[in-house]
């Protein structure tokens, strides 16, 4: 008879991400887009290369996978499912009334469940990418180290050609030169699951699932800490700049202010604004 940790783990491993998971996964890799300067304006301006982009933040390290591998990169396509799973999230998110996606999303524990549900789907990611090489390379190190990487975290990679195509790509944020957390952990998430399958790492691929799972649970809170600093301090420095533009979409119209404020002022009148549009009053372009 197995022992209970035997039981837990397995059972762990076995798992269905979807969907769940899938939707953390999709929730949290969508708000990250939305969060970047002038992403909610693209959607409104070009809702289909907003999408398109979304989609590759999805499914990037699928499709960057699919290319080191040799194989259709846009087989990601053909899972009819997860592609209007992951279409519905990124809709609510950019062009939900009121916003209301992105205030529910702004509180703590949301931020930290959904991220900790990614972090599991990250898992499951690495090790079907160092199993898939593996089918193709035989106990081949380096293929199935770089595939497990890219499959976990090829959706920040292949983000850079979106930006290089759009022309807002810098070489000072290239993933290759500096890596996140993300990316790091995940290399290392995909070195450890090689050895483990290549038979190296003297214990059971569901008992490494879920330590490292838990591994990067436990480390995440911290990354989102680090990162809502990060934010707060960008939109303290967009608030205190001469010239700020803050973007309010709606279902009927897309309402550009254009402030030039003052520190004493800044907030008063940004709340003013926000109240004022919401009240439903005819804003359309305030210069002050």
């Amino acid at each position: 008879m197995e022992s209970p940790w035997n039981e837990l783990t397995l059972a762990f491993s076995r798992t269905s991400m979807f969907p769940f998971f899938d939707i953390a996964h999709y929730l949290v890799s969508v708000m990250a887009l939305k969060h970047q300067p002038g992403a909610a304006a693209l959607a409104w301006k070009n809702p289909l290369s907003s999408w398109f982009t979304a989609m590759l933040h999805c499914f990037g390290g699928g499709i960057l996978s699919c290319v080191l591998l040799a194989e259709p990169p846009l087989r990601f396509l053909a899972n009819n499912t997860n592609i209007l799973l992951a279409s519905s999230i990124w809709y609510i998110a950019f062009f939900c009334p009121c916003d209301l996606i992105s205030q529910a999303y702004s509180f703590l524990p949301v931020q930290l469940l959904a991220a900790g549900m990614k972090e599991v789907t990250r898992t499951w990611k690495i090790v079907g990418g160092v199993t898939h090489a593996n089918s193709y390379y035989k106990n081949g190190w380096i293929v199935m180290i770089a595939i497990g990487w890219a499959r976990g975290a090829g959706g920040s990679i292949i983000t850079n050609f979106e930006q290089l195509v759009k022309g807002c790509w810098k070489p000072e944020a290239e993933e290759w030169l500096k890596m996140s957390y993300p990316a790091k952990v995940t290399l290392l998430g995909s070195v450890i699951f090689t050895f483990q399958q290549t038979k190296y790492l003297a214990i059971s691929k569901h008992n490494l699932m879920f330590l490292f799972t838990v591994f990067l649970v436990a480390t995440k809170p911290k990354q989102v800490e680090h990162s809502l600093n990060v934010l707060s301090s960008w939109r303290g420095s967009q608030f205190l700049s001469r010239r700020t533009y803050f973007t309010f979409p709606t279902f009927k119209s897309f309402v550009i202010v254009k402030t030039q404020v003052s520190e004493e002022r800044n907030l008063c009148q940004l709340r003013l604004l926000v109240w004022g549009r919401h009240m439903g009053f005819g804003i359309r372009h305030v210069k002050i």
